[in-house]
């Protein structure tokens, strides 16, 4: 999976390229962290003498990337724009040590956290490593028929499927074949990286609020779009006013159609939503550095008791028991 030469003829495509070398264990951590934007690096030799190196070629919708070590490599890496798949060939790895605490097991994909920063550990390892740019990812998810509406997420815990991780090896390693032959062309480059983004699909099923099924039908097309409102725009001050325009409805047509379509109203439908949008941020969060005001304030909850009712009615637990988790 090791980026070719200069002259490979993904160049033509590719706009992320990165090199480096070395057995300076103290010029090490500067080096590596920076690839990813780490502030607290840390890299120490182990038995025998020390050595990195780290390699991608790529572009905004997916890099290839290794990254080799002999000693041990410890540090942060805080939230990205890329979903970030790695394995290992070989080596100890620990991921998301203050929290999860992850081991890594050989050959087997994980994701990393997604949302939130995170702090892991390896020691004397060879890792492989897909970058898969969101945009790119979310764009495929709807390509094959994601049914939901608002924010995608991708839960880096959830168990991964053994056809689904033979399925992504055996993508990675079409890719690497063509890039390491030379048969790479801008063209194939770009149906591959598509490629990648369902397999990556199929290890880690998209999650997001589902469009209940009277929506889609097309005379409900104007309600359909007041729920789509709702989710995309679920973090600003929005009220009744704001979903009917975006519905080309009246308020009182609006609430009509919601009660009739939805057996609810269009401001405890918002309500639900935030709500779900905390939930999964909590989920996801680090307790260490996040609390539950912040996250609640960030989805329009601003009277925390009557919030923390409302939170424990819909999820059967309060929010601070989901931040713990």
């Amino acid at each position: 999976m090791s980026p070719e030469p200069a002259e490979s003829p993904v160049e033509e495509r590719a706009r992320i390229r990165l090199e480096a070398a070395g057995t300076d264990v103290e010029r090490a951590p500067e080096v590596l962290g920076g690839f990813y934007a780490g502030t607290d690096w840390t890299v120490t030799p182990t038995t025998g003498p020390f050595s990195f190196r780290y390699a991608a070629l790529g572009d905004a919708a997916m890099t290839l990337r290794t990254s080799q070590m002999r000693g041990t490599n410890s540090g942060d890496i805080p939230g990205s724009d890329d979903y970030i798949v790695q394995w290992l060939v070989d080596g100890h790895a620990t991921i998301d040590v203050e929290r999860d605490a992850v081991p890594l097991v050989p050959g087997a994909p994980m994701l990393f956290p997604a949302y939130r920063p995170f702090v892991f550990s390896f020691v004397d390892y060879d890792q492989k490593l897909v970058h898969l740019g969101r945009s790119h990812v979310h764009r495929i998810a709807r390509e094959r028929g994601f049914r939901g509406t608002g924010a995608i997420r991708f839960d880096h815990l959830r168990s991964v499927e053994a056809g689904a991780v033979a399925h992504w090896h055996g993508v990675v390693g079409e890719i690497t074949t063509a890039v390491r032959t030379g048969r790479m062309t801008p063209l194939l480059w770009h149906r591959l990286s598509r490629r990648a983004a369902g397999a990556f699909l199929d290890l880690y099923p998209p999650e997001g609020a589902s469009v209940p099924d009277v929506l889609l039908a097309p005379r409900n097309e104007s309600i359909r779009a007041a729920v789509d409102f709702v989710h995309d725009n679920a973090h600003l001050p929005i009220g009744p006013i704001e979903i009917a325009e975006a519905a080309h409805l009246s308020v009182r047509g609006l609430q009509v159609a919601f009660r009739r379509l939805l057996d609810t109203t269009p401001l405890a439908y918002l309500r639900d939503v935030r709500l779900d949008r905390v939930h999964t941020d909590l989920r996801l969060a680090d307790p260490a550095r996040t609390t539950v005001a912040e996250v609640a304030r960030v989805w329009g909850f601003s009277h925390l008791s009557r919030f923390s009712a409302a939170y424990a009615a819909r999820f059967d637990q309060y929010p601070s028991e989901t931040l713990a988790l």
